[in-house]
């Protein structure tokens, strides 16, 4: 099994911690092989990010490739900019409170979580990349969920009052996820 995942999107949704959670998660508390490639654009805060995460039970060649198997995108430039990369029979996860532009590809799944919307009712816009991560988890099932949720558990261990709003925001994605893949 290899499993290869973009994600995308502008400086500030959080990609890099949403790729180095699951990296991280996969790496320390499973014996699959990952590797995580970040990839940043001009400016920090509102330019372009993404990363590049690959999974797999066997050695991986190489960090990444042009044909990914799953595909996040945070706005509508990154759509635009890496949905070619889709393997036919993927699947797409988009943000949909910011990404309006229609799919026109219809070899592949569509899994709509609107991750701004849900962030900002909330509380906290900083947690948009956590509900992404629960429904990718939840849809996928390519880390066990305690996994996952250990690795930010831990990862956010110096700041323990935001513990509770990213559990609130992981289960919730978590939920999107699997009903997602119940209605496949």
């Amino acid at each position: 099994m290899e499993r290869n995942l973009m994600v995308a999107g502008f400086g500030g949704q959080g990609v890099m911690t949403l790729g180095k959670f699951l990296a991280e998660a996969t790496c320390d508390s499973t014996d699959m092989n990952v590797t995580f490639f970040p990839s940043y654009g001009a400016e920090q805060r509102g330019g372009t990010a993404n990363c590049y995460v690959v999974i797999s039970d066997e050695d991986i060649g190489a960090p990444l490739g042009d044909s990914m198997d799953d595909l996040i995108v945070m706005n509508d430039p990154s759509l635009n900019k890496f949905l070619y990369k889709l393997v036919s029979g993927g699947t797409l996860f988009i943000n949909s409170s910011i990404v309006k532009s229609e799919i026109t590809r219809d070899d592949i799944q569509v899994v709509k979580v609107p991750v701004t919307e849900m962030a900002l009712e909330m509380g906290n816009p900083k947690v948009l990349n956590i509900i992404m991560l629960g429904a990718y988890v939840g849809y996928t099932q390519v880390v066990p969920e305690n996994v996952v949720w250990d690795t930010i558990q831990h990862k956010l261990g110096k700041k323990p009052k935001l513990l509770p709003l990213n559990k609130q925001a992981f289960e919730a994605g978590l939920k999107i996820g699997k009903e997602a893949q119940n209605r496949q």
